[in-house]
């Protein structure tokens, strides 16, 4: 082969989409792409427009790289979008503004639920006319035919890369230019770089566009001190991602989910709390990477979590873990709802398609019966108490904007357990919040009682884990029962019970956290067409583990043998729970290293990174949403 062979054969790899190798930020391959960009990038960047187009190209190769020729699909969602609300500021009438905005957001969120959607659809197409229909990609089958060639697969349906994030980034843009909170974006490039901005496409943050647009044509500054937070985030996302997340995930957690009868109540259990952390690593460290290379190139993403294991209850999480995807759902899905307010006729278009869905995931009719009845007893409830109203609809809003945040992840029973219990999870802290001590104490007393009754006589391991939880619950409520009673008087350990009650409140809610995530990892990884089935077994099986009885004296030898996975998830739980102001404290004092000596630190860490990297890198979680 001759020099210019390999020359050729180089730049053919160089613009080749390979879906077994997409393109990602812990790849060198893409610290190649990203320096070179970079480089061209500092002989545009004092010309805003010249800037936006390029950056606006290098987005559209980025994507093609990492989702192949789905990249006519992004481009479709950005000419659309772009002319559709051009259109909609020019209406004056609010009907015809009503009716194109509807449209408009039913075709973004018609091409996601086709491609996300698919094969549940069919499948409950075929459970309720009792039809065999198979998935069959109509839209490729149609470009195949358009472009003369058969490029598309037809027999599946594929799920584009990000899909869920850039459609919900153009949702938002749709529904503010109707609301008259922003104009639209006059220069298609523009427009096309904010929806296309390659380090948050495909994983987010979700960014609106009264967040980003206004960036477009700010002259370009990069100071010193911003130069060493952005490189900071850079080396923070990739130590989460390779050290925790990646680690974590090899070396226990896939091998435990993927079979978890093979393993112990306290291997299942162990696997699942490091699963809590190797989510968290993931996405968040996938932030930090796509925060640091934008503030390089001058743009600034928002924030996407604030240290959500420090949360003090499950209402307080959301507010925390993926907050872009929070804000979203509380904007343009729980206000337009009725928020606190009242109850819509979307309220209960939601609570019918809830039980129509739970009932087909679950496979029994009986499941629409109970949401049904348990909806017209709430409803009746909300009519003979109107004082009460206002609070039920809260709660029912809150619980339909949960569930289909549930289903948003995937259309899994799991999902949608997880959404629920979530959800359930913020109704029962605000019911819990609001009752005195006598009260607390006398509902986890019954509570706890009744799941060990049910444990003895059934003997679902299932009981067990309820009879632990409440088990919790009762010894945290008691202990503060008995200080408040005996100990409110003395002002010195009242601080102290206040730091030790805050820490008993974070434990409680990161384990609950915890064990919702069960149902959430047990619907990751799968293929469509089978992931119901697998996710409920999987999920079932581990909580018949764990639930199970345990041999104590073989636990101490089981965490001998998984002692680097241990001590990998302490010290990252421990990092987590460190005070935000210290943590803020090491930030600036990386970025104001001397440039000699930050250089030399990021080569200690990518060499130190280097020796967690498995044989396989692996894609980040949540690219499949």
């Amino acid at each position: 082969m001759t020099f210019w062979d390999l020359i050729w054969d180089f730049i053919k790899n160089l613009f080749a989409f390979d879906q077994a190798h997409p393109l990602l930020f812990t790849q060198f391959y893409f610290w190649a792409f990203f320096a070179l960009v970079f480089a061209l990038f500092t002989q545009v960047h004092s010309k805003p427009l010249l800037r936006n187009a390029y950056l606006f190209a290098v987005s559209l190769f980025f994507y093609y790289k990492t989702s192949g020729v789905f990249l006519a699909l992004l481009l479709f969602v950005i000419v659309y979008n772009f002319f559709a609300a051009k259109w909609l500021h020019r209406l004056k009438g609010e009907k015809g503004r009503s009716i194109l905005t509807a449209v408009s957001v039913t075709l973004d969120l018609g091409i996601l639920a086709y491609f996300k959607y698919a094969y549940f659809i069919t499948d409950f197409v075929n459970k309720l006319l009792g039809l065999s229909i198979e998935v069959h990609d109509v839209l490729g089958e149609w470009l195949n035919v358009l472009t003369g060639a058969e490029i598309f697969r037809v027999d599946a349906i594929i799920l584009p890369v990000g899909i869920s994030f850039f459609t919900f980034q153009a949702v938002s843009y749709i529904v503010d230019v109707k609301r008259r909170k922003i104009e639209p974006v006059q220069n298609f490039l523009d427009f096309g770089f904010y929806l296309s901005f390659f380090p948050q496409l495909v994983a987010g943050p979700i960014v609106r566009a009264s967040e980003f647009i206004a960036q477009l044509h700010k002259p370009y500054n990069l100071s010193r001190r911003w130069f060493g937070i952005a490189v900071f985030w850079i080396m923070n996302g990739l130590m989460k991602k390779l050290i925790l997340a990646d680690y974590l995930a090899v070396n226990f957690c896939d091998r435990v989910f993927e079979n978890p009868l093979m393993y112990s109540g306290f291997e299942n259990l162990s696997a699942l709390f490091c699963y809590s952390l190797q989510v968290y690593a993931d996405f968040s460290g996938y932030t930090d990477i796509a925060t640091g290379v934008a503030m390089l190139m001058g743009f600034y993403l928002p924030k996407n979590f604030d240290s959500p294991y420090k949360a003090e209850n499950t209402q307080q999480f959301w507010r925390r873990w993926h907050m872009t995807l929070s804000r979203w759902l509380r904007d343009y899905l729980y206000i337009p709802l009725g928020g606190n307010r009242n109850a819509t006729a979307g309220t209960y278009i939601i609570i019918a398609a809830v039980a129509v869905i739970g009932s087909f995931l679950s496979g029994s009719w009986w499941v629409a019966v109970a949401v049904l009845a348990l909806a017209g007893g709430i409803g009746l409830w909300a009519w003979k108490k109107p004082a009460d109203r206002k609070l039920i609809t809260t709660n029912i809003n809150s619980m339909n904007t949960m569930l289909l945040g549930g289903l948003w992840h995937g259309a899994s029973w799991n999902f949608m357990i997880w959404g629920g219990l979530n959800g359930l999870g913020m109704i029962i802290y605000k019911i819990w919040t609001a009752r005195n001590l006598y009260g607390k104490m006398l509902i986890i007393s019954v509570v706890t009682l009744v799941c060990q009754i049910l444990a003895r006589i059934t003997h679902y391991p299932v009981w067990n884990l309820f009879f632990m939880w409440s088990l919790i619950v009762f010894l945290g409520t008691a202990v503060k029962g008995l200080y408040a009673l005996f100990c409110t008087k003395r002002p010195p350990k009242e601080e102290h019970f206040t730091w030790l009650s805050r820490s008993w409140d974070i434990f409680q809610t990161f384990v609950f956290i915890t064990f919702t995530r069960l149902f959430f990892r047990s619907g990751s990884n799968l293929d469509p067409a089978l992931a119901n089935e697998q996710a409920w077994n999987t999920a079932k099986n581990m909580v018949n583990q764990i639930g199970g009885a345990w041999d104590l004296a073989l636990v101490p030898k089981m965490a001998f043998e998984h002692r680097a996975v241990l001590i990998i998830f302490v010290v990252g739980m421990v990092i987590h729970w460190l005070p935000e102001r210290f943590k803020r404290r090491y930030r600036v004092v990386f970025s104001r290293l001397p440039l000699g000596w930050m250089a030399a630190l990021v080569v200690f860490l990518i060499l130190f990174i280097y020796q967690f990297i498995t044989a396989d890198l692996q894609s980040f979680i949540y690219f499949q949403f």
